[in-house]
């Protein structure tokens, strides 16, 4: 199941992060950096998903 939320993650970084924790504060800190930049939300959603 961790292969699909990263690649939902390389896809959708806040959809992975959601799938992983819910509406918590790591998901919106992850819609943050991807407004910011597409890299470090995929970046931030796929160390979410491989750190538990």
């Amino acid at each position: 199941m961790d292969i699909v939320r990263i690649i939902i993650a390389i896809l959708l970084p806040p959809l992975g992060v959601f799938l992983q924790v819910g509406f918590g504060g790591q998901f919106w800190l992850n819609i943050l950096l991807t407004l910011l930049g597409y890299i470090p939300g995929i970046v931030h959603a796929v160390y979410i998903i491989a750190k538990r």
